[in-house]
């Protein structure tokens, strides 16, 4: 999430995210996932944020919730260290499928926040979900702004990369197929980690130091790709998580932070989902990016979804589009051996 004390759009998409993060926090009913079909689930939009607001104060919209317990035949470990930075021990929840014959890809979620917030907690929804489908799936945190300004956060990502493959004949892995999904701040570490695969720059200290960093596939949920626009530039999160420096004194620093500015025609494919209504990250922000990938012939998938705001997937009917389209593209680009793959159920909360 972006944040700009001088944009009142920005302070009302906020308390909009407010209201939808308590509500997917607090609900304790089990959320229903849609099955795959042909076609993605519809989830019709709003004009406004303003019409977005009045839908949540009438509890129009349902709120995805956090599985407290896994599904069956998903096994939780959590807190299990993926690098040390000095005398910082980097933590990652994995989500793992309780009985694997064969090795099956990974997928690494990067929680948003912009850079300041946020934890590993947040993509729970999907990991469950994903591990039940046979994946085994992490989700990391990171060093924050407050701590550790960039390059750390996406060092810390990649670090949990070369970890995975490290680890991947302990944990059942295939260590070709590896792919990192995030939204809003961890969708543009997403988006870093896979289009810098051989930026020593990047490249931290944190551990496993012999294994690389590259990833086969992106999934980038409404997150910046390019922090040398006006507006964005100007945002306090931005120049929190860039030491507190202003793009006229370092805009070096600034493209170098910008996945749209490290595109080249081998980077991975990638999946692309925002919605239109999102005033936090502007939607010009992945227009761009899918059509500098077009633009260079890496594969892309983007649904830009009218009418829903920043952390649109919060909402359980954008949660089950977004869904259809991730289950879509893995299959695509690193899909589950037949023998291990399984429909997910409904989650069971306590």
């Amino acid at each position: 999430m972006l944040t700009n004390r001088h944009s009142g759009k920005a302070l009302f998409a906020a308390i909009v995210c407010a209201v939808l993060c308590c509500l997917l926090l607090d609900t304790s009913a089990g959320s229903t996932v849609q099955t795959q079909s042909d076609s993605p689930p519809a989830a019709p939009g709003y004009k406004s944020q303003e019409g977005i607001a009045m839908a949540l104060a009438i509890g129009k919209i349902k709120a995805v919730t956090v599985p407290k317990e896994m599904p069956e035949g998903v096994e939780l470990l959590t807190d299990v260290t993926y690098g040390q930075v000095a005398d910082r021990p980097l933590k990652l929840d994995l989500y793992k499928p309780v009985k694997l014959d064969k090795k099956v890809p990974a997928l690494i979620f990067i929680h948003g926040g912009a850079w300041k917030g946020g934890n590993k907690d947040m993509y729970r929804p999907y990991a469950a979900r994903y591990a039940e489908r046979g994946y085994v799936v992490a989700s990391i945190s990171y060093r924050l702004s407050g701590e550790a300004p960039f390059p750390a956060a996406v060092q810390d990502a990649k670090c949990a990369v070369r970890w995975m493959r490290a680890n991947a004949a302990e944990h059942k892995v295939d260590p070709n197929y590896i792919c990192v999904l995030g939204g809003s701040a961890g969708g543009h570490i997403a988006l870093m980690v896979g289009y810098c695969p051989d930026n020593k720059d990047l490249e931290s200290s944190g551990g496993h130091e012999t294994f690389s960093s590259k990833v086969q596939a992106v999934v980038d949920i409404y997150g910046p790709c390019d922090l040398t626009v006006p507006g964005l530039r100007d945002a306090s999160s931005i120049r929190r998580f860039l030491a507190e420096k202003t793009y006229d004194d370092a805009p070096d620093l600034y493209r170098k932070a910008s996945p749209l500015h490290h595109v080249t025609k081998d980077d991975p494919p990638t999946l692309i989902l925002h919605g239109t209504l999102d005033s936090l990250v502007p939607i010009s922000q992945s227009d761009e990016l899918a059509r500098r990938l077009k633009q260079v012939g890496v594969p892309c998938t983007y649904d830009r979804l009218e009418g829903w705001p920043h952390v649109m997937d919060m909402a359980e009917i954008v949660f089950n589009r977004c869904v259809f389209f991730i289950d879509r593209f893995l299959a695509e680009n690193m899909p589950v051996p037949d023998a291990v793959k399984s429909e997910p159920k409904s989650m069971k909360t306590q």
